[in-house]
């Protein structure tokens, strides 16, 4: 290439980047400022990131089929409109799924949720009431143990017992609360 990508107009550019793929980022230089703008504006700044990277590399990936008869920006900016309309019929349908069935299909494994959700449904109140009726100390060790997942080592680290001193307290084959030994102490 015979001149810096800076004075080439975007067609120049297209072509270049066919031989020199590095090229293109001159493009994406020229374009992205406006593009992440617009989408910014249109589905907040958590998805234009996401959307105007995957504009260009669709972009990059066609950039043969790129011919000059209409303005490199037009083309893609048609490329963006392509993905928001995507995105938003995703989004609909998301939304629909989730009026139907009261589960939020965005978390991920869904039919997983569901089965947990149900057995935590039908254990919820029993599970509330022992949680109520332990220590805070016990309390915030189980929930570590079941919603942080720590191992009983991790937790007795935490709670500043030597490792592996804290498991279950079981009065007739059942937990009845927490133990902690501290044998530093």
């Amino acid at each position: 290439m015979s001149q810096p990508t800076e004075q080439l107009g975007d067609l120049e550019v297209v072509a270049a980047s066919l031989e020199d793929p590095e090229a293109f980022g001159e493009l994406f230089r020229r374009h992205a400022p406006r593009l992440h703008a617009y989408i910014k504006r249109r589905l907040g700044p958590a998805l234009a990131d996401d959307v105007v990277a995957e504009a260009f590399a669709t972009a990059f990936r066609q950039r043969e089929r790129f011919d000059g008869r209409s303005e490199f920006g037009a083309w893609l900016w048609g490329i963006a409109s392509n993905l928001l309309a995507k995105h938003h019929r995703q989004e609909t349908r998301m939304y629909k799924a989730f009026a139907r069935t009261g589960v939020d299909p965005a978390e991920d494994g869904l039919a997983e949720l569901v089965s947990d959700r149900v057995a935590a449904a039908a254990h919820g109140p029993r599970l509330a009431k022992a949680l109520a009726s332990l220590s805070a100390q016990d309390r915030s060790a189980v929930l570590l143990l079941a919603w942080g997942e720590l191992s009983y080592a991790e937790i007795a680290a935490g709670k500043g017992s030597a490792p592996c001193s804290w498991r279950p307290r079981r009065e007739g084959g059942r937990a009845t609360g927490v133990v902690i030994n501290d044998s530093s102490a």
